[in-house]
């Protein structure tokens, strides 16, 4: 494992005293992606919100970030309420997205489509699974169906069925979308509302106070976050710190002692295409072997989980191409025969930063540390949760509670007692 600077630990805080702040903000956000746009846009456009917000970004292209080279899609099956509420506000915000994030008449064109999402399960645990998931979201008030395997392939007579024994089907609500223009929107109408975003990067956290961590990760005492240190040689005074570092979260965790089970893990995307294209229904499809595929118009995408899956250098966006040939062709030729003839056009790697522990979102705050806000580890849902995280934040940091969805079960307290909040509808 790597740290940013490509060496095998983490940057070290500086032996010298930090100068005192030259400038202040009431939040500063460490990281200017999808999470980091959507918290500073909510804060921006909260009521009882009246202070100045920073964003420190590293890379204001966003080229290599986590939320440019997203598979871009959103579901409502998910196997933990939580999950399940937070896209079900990212599906509002995709819909009423002119009107949040508007600014001189001008909107991003989203290009949602609406293809829904289908897991597909090849035994009777899987579909235990599938079953016990569908309670949930059905209670949370999802538009999902069971199928049995005959209604499979009724519906989608695409697939090979003779192996499977049923599958869970979004019918509505469920799709894929450009994350970049989902980005550029809350980062621009929160730039036009007051918002600075500074190409820079934050290299260290300055606190203040009795708080301190234990060699096993134990927090103690009571401190604050009083400023952030600049590459540039900055150093910004702060009333809160948001960390939506992606990737590099743990290392700026480590800033303030803290310890945070999040590491990037590569993620290859592989665009091909079909000599006989596939008709319409085609929704995102899970085989049971972990291997993902979906039209992306003309072309189609698919995906797998690396097995094994080490963690990644922050540098490292080489495409596992042996995936391609030894897991994602075979599966999606044997699931849909159409695709035993097919040219891979292009293929790209972006980052997940998985959560260790339980593969679920870090958010909130420490204890002992109230001013410094976790929103890290998505394990590649953070695109579709990143909405419901910034206003959730946003509330917590106005009113000192969520208001609308409760993020507690979220908390970095799990973290501490090692205690998992599974969810088992985890994609590659």
């Amino acid at each position: 494992m790597t740290g940013p600077t490509g060496d095998d630990t983490a940057p070290a805080a500086a032996a010298a005293p930090a100068p005192p702040p030259s400038e202040h903000y009431d939040v500063v956000i460490v990281g200017g992606a999808i999470i980091g746009s959507a918290t500073a846009y909510f804060l921006s456009v909260h009521p009882d919100f009246h202070g100045s917000i920073l964003v420190v970004e590293r890379d204001p292209t966003y080229a290599r970030s986590s939320t440019a080279l997203s598979a871009a899609s959103v579901r409502h099956q998910f196997s933990r309420p939580v999950n399940i509420r937070l896209s079900q506000f990212a599906s509002e915000c995709i819909e009423h997205f002119a009107d949040l994030v508007e600014v001189d008449g001008e909107v991003p064109d989203l290009g949602f489509r609406d293809t829904g999402y289908l897991f597909l399960a090849a035994n009777d645990h899987q579909m235990d699974e599938l079953r016990a998931s569908h309670a949930i979201q059905r209670a949370e008030g999802a538009a999902v169906r069971l199928l049995d395997r005959a209604e499979v392939g009724t519906r989608f007579p695409h697939l090979t069925t003779d192996n499977l024994v049923g599958a869970s089907l979004g019918e509505r609500h469920e799709g894929t979308l450009d994350a970049f223009s989902l980005l550029q929107g809350f980062r621009r109408r929160a730039r036009a509302n007051g918002v600075e975003y500074r190409h820079d990067e934050v290299v260290g956290i300055d606190t203040e106070g009795t708080f301190r961590v234990d060699p096993d990760g134990t927090p103690h005492g009571e401190g604050r976050a009083t400023a952030v240190r600049l590459a540039s040689g900055a150093v910004v005074g702060c009333g809160t710190v948001v960390n939506a570092a992606g990737p590099r979260a743990r290392w700026v965790a480590e800033m303030v002692g803290l310890r945070l089970p999040v590491v990037p893990r590569v993620r290859s995307v592989f665009a091909f295409d079909c000599r006989t294209p596939v008709a319409d229904p085609f929704p995102l499809t899970i085989d049971p072997a972990n291997v993902w595929v979906r039209r992306e118009p003309p072309i189609y995408l698919a995906g797998t989980k690396p097995q094994p899956d080490p963690d990644a250098a922050l540098d490292d966006f080489a495409v596992r191409r042996d995936e391609w040939e030894d897991r994602v062709w075979p599966t999606i030729a044997h699931r849909i025969p159409a695709f035993e003839a097919v040219k891979l056009v292009r293929s790209w790697a972006g980052h997940y930063s998985v959560n260790v522990l339980d593969a679920n979102a870090v958010i909130g705050p420490p204890p002992g540390l109230p001013n410094f806000l976790f929103a890290n580890g998505f394990t590649g849902h953070g695109l579709q949760h990143a909405a419901g995280v910034g206003r959730g934040l946003a509330e917590w940091i106005t009113g000192g509670r969520y208001t609308t969805i409760d993020l507690g079960e979220l908390g970095y307290e799990r973290i501490l007692a090692n205690e998992p909040f599974l969810e088992l509808a985890i994609i590659a």
